[in-house]
């Protein structure tokens, strides 16, 4: 075989390091991409943000042709500039407020003191007062202490009268409960642990005494804590009602007995056995409601996740606009100081240091600017397809998929799932996840298409309206779909109900 040389023409996308950075910034969160950001600043000496600038003297000067030239094009794009401008008024204030601190704290000065006096009792620490005046979020974070469920027990253990040994049992029992109140592990487990711990004391203990234990605790607050199953869990909160409560030896029977029966909303059976009437069931379930099945949820601290939207929907002056959150935007800057200690003909290992340093810097702010821009094309796309939405709510979702985006603004399929990915959209309707607005479409009697998203606000609405006694049915509902047009089978009709967190029919039903 003859070796030949060849010249073809072809095009291939090669991923450069610039490419896999933009696309991975594109597809982190906002916060993930203020720690991405934080860390770049901490590692990168090139690297400054726009706020940096305002606290230097250069915050009391006025912006120069080319900067108010760069905020018109930004506002002109749909961005908001009033953040930057914010800084440079919060900075002022700064610069004032330390001004007037300064000024006070020359004029508090006493002339002389006595020869007998303290330092500390005429002055202030300067940092301890500013901390405790100037910065509420660390005052804050000072005075609220979250306390567990366990810590709130083995504070009520502290308080009861003992043994030593029944405390040892005790705080094996405590450490056994989950977040819900439910002891999570068997006594049994317990017995097993005191019969190899190797103390003699311990391994005399019976299972009769981890029992007597347990019935203990089972007293602390809340109400039907350590109990293992939730028919345990509501008796030990019947118990403890007054013994004159109405209808209290009902529900009592019930929770101990059927509570299978109740569970399954089966209240024919469930009035057969108990030989009932309607309304006694009806009274006896009443109570049972005000009963709390995890009772530690109440003790347990939950801790708030806030979303911060990327980008808001309004309506202004009748049309509707898309703006970055400038919040929530990041703004950095080359740090001209170390840039112009950049030489060209400069070799040196730390001329080098700054040209990778100040090429890395020029890529991230490159990065970043590109994933606002695409975040704001994306979300335009979305506001004008899905104009009715905004305008009358999920009833009038359109279905939307990646592609129809992708060919508008000229982008890959998944460029724009990483552009909707963990990002949020704040609108007059709630706060809602990019993804939300692209949905599977279902095909209608006219030829037409239905969006996944309308139909399922169509199934919440009809079963807002049905009669609790006799709720309506997956078939039921898909017949009542179909009479407005939108064929829909039942299976698809008990996905959409299981995705909204809706029960079926049998455990919807309800007494009157």
């Amino acid at each position: 075989m003859k070796q030949t040389l060849e010249l073809k023409i072809g095009q291939h996308l090669s991923m450069t390091p610039q490419l896999q950075q933009a696309i991975r910034l594109l597809q982190l969160s906002s916060l993930d991409l203020q720690q991405e950001v934080q860390e770049a600043l901490d590692s990168n000496p090139l690297l400054d943000t726009a706020e940096d600038e305002t606290r230097s003297d250069k915050a009391t000067q006025s912006l120069d042709d080319k900067e108010r030239e760069q905020i018109q094009s930004v506002n002109s794009q749909g961005t908001d500039s009033a953040p930057a401008e914010g800084v440079v008024q919060n900075s002022e204030a700064e610069l004032t407020a330390t001004d007037d601190t300064a000024e006070q704290w020359n004029n508090d000065i006493p002339v002389e003191l006595a020869t007998d006096s303290n330092w500390d009792d005429t002055f202030q620490h300067g940092p301890s007062t500013s901390n405790s005046h100037s910065d509420p979020s660390t005052m804050e974070s000072n005075d609220t202490t979250e306390e567990s469920l366990q810590d709130h027990l083995n504070w009520q253990l502290n308080l009861t009268p003992m043994t030593q040994t029944d405390q040892v049992i005790a705080q094996s029992i405590i450490d056994g409960i989950d977040n819900d109140g439910y002891l999570r592990i068997e006594l049994d487990e317990i017995f097993q642990q005191f019969q190899f711990s190797g103390n003699l004391e311990l391994q005399e203990i019976e299972l009769d005494e981890i029992e007597v234990v347990l019935r203990r605790i089972q007293q602390f607050e809340p109400a039907g804590i350590a109990a293992r199953d939730l028919s345990e869990c509501l008796r030990i909160q019947l118990r403890q009602l007054p013994a004159d409560t109405e209808h209290l030896e009902t529900a009592s029977k019930i929770v101990d007995q059927y509570i299978q029966l109740l569970g399954s909303h089966d209240y024919k059976t469930l009035m057969r056995k108990m030989r009932l009437s309607e309304k006694q069931l009806q009274q006896s379930i009443a109570l049972i409601l005000t009963l709390n099945p995890q009772p530690g949820a109440s003790i347990t601290p939950n801790t708030a996740e806030y979303i911060i939207p990327d980008v808001f929907v309004e309506k202004i002056e009748g049309y509707w606009q898309v703006r970055l959150n400038g919040d929530n935007k990041v703004n950095l800057k080359i740090n001209n100081t170390y840039a112009g200690l950049i030489k060209r003909a400069d070799n040196s290992d730390d001329n080098n240091y700054l040209k990778n340093h100040l090429q890395e810097a020029r890529w991230l702010i490159k990065s970043i600017q590109s994933r606002y821009d695409t975040l704001l094309k994306v979300s335009q796309q979305i506001l004008e397809r899905q104009l009715d939405f905004f305008e009358f709510g999920e009833m009038a979702m359109k279905p939307m998929v990646l592609q129809d985006i992708a060919e508008v603004v000229e982008m890959h399929e998944s460029t724009i799932s990483r552009a909707t990915t963990q990002k949020y959209m704040h609108t007059p309707n709630g706060i809602f996840e990019l993804k939300y607005f692209f949905s599977s479409h279902v095909s209608t009697s006219d030829g037409g298409a239905a969006s996944s998203t309308a139909i399922r606000a169509l199934i919440k609405k009809i079963l807002t309206t049905e009669n609790p006694v006799k709720p309506l049915s997956d078939n039921k509902i898909a017949k009542l779909l179909g009479d407005e047009g939108i064929n829909v089978a039942r299976r698809t009709i008990a996905k959409y109900r299981e995705s909204m967190g809706i029960a079926p029919s049998n455990e919807r039903k309800r007494l009157l």
